[in-house]
Formats: C-alpha cells, sequence, structure tokens
C-alpha cells in the first residue's frame, strides 16, 4: 500500500512563502507523475502543479509564477514552494501519485491558510 505523507503547512500572511513537502512509502520515479492539488472550503479539489518521472512540470494558470513543483528521487519526496502567497491559496494541499496503471494514491493533505 503507498503512502504519501505532506507536511509543510500552515498560517502564513499574505505575501509569504511556505515549501510543502510529500514523503511517498514507495520510489517515486516507479511513478508515472506526482502532484500537489489543494480543495477550498465549499470548493471542487483542483490540481496546482504536477511533476512526471523525466520532471517535466505543469502549473495551474492561478499559481504560475509563484508556485514551483520539484521532486527528490533519492528521498522519495515531492516539493511545492509557495511564494507571493494570496488568500485564495487558503485550503487543504493534497499529494497525489499517479501509478503506472493509472491509480491515484493520495495522502491525508496538510493545511495552509493565508491571512490578508
Amino acid at each position: 500500500q503507498v503512502q504519501l505523507v505532506e507536511s509543510g503547512g500552515g498560517l502564513v500572511q499574505a505575501g509569504g512563502s511556505l515549501r510543502l513537502s510529500c514523503v511517498a512509502s514507495i520510489s517515486i520515479f516507479s511513478t508515472n507523475r506526482m502532484g500537489w492539488y489543494r480543495q477550498a472550503p465549499g470548493k471542487q479539489r483542483e490540481v496546482v502543479a504536477l511533476i512526471t518521472s523525466d520532471s517535466s512540470t505543469t502549473v495551474a494558470d492561478s499559481v504560475k509564477g509563484r508556485f514551483t513543483i520539484a521532486r527528490d528521487n533519492a528521498k522519495n519526496t515531492v516539493y511545492l514552494q509557495m511564494n507571493s502567497l494570496k488568500p485564495e491559496d487558503t485550503g487543504v494541499y493534497y499529494c497525489n501519485a499517479l501509478s503506472h496503471d493509472f491509480y491515484n494514491y493520495w495522502g491525508k493533505g496538510t493545511l495552509v491558510t493565508v491571512s490578508s
């Protein structure tokens, strides 16, 4: 069973930065893709950033230029660097792993709160 454990969330003022980490119980090199999603109160979960096994990245338009996704295969860890945070970035951030047979694994999430 794949386990994903997120950390790094917290309360930050608008304009501040946070770095989220996701540690996987398997080699992330063996996955198809890793990613970060978020869910704001009363809204559906949405994709924030994705990174493939060859480190190609995709970032949502709403965070482009502010958020960066990266991976460290040796540490089985995926990061989300979040800069210039805005109140609308508030939500629970979930780590996701997509296996080569297209099964989705999810972490339990970490809460990010951005105050204005």
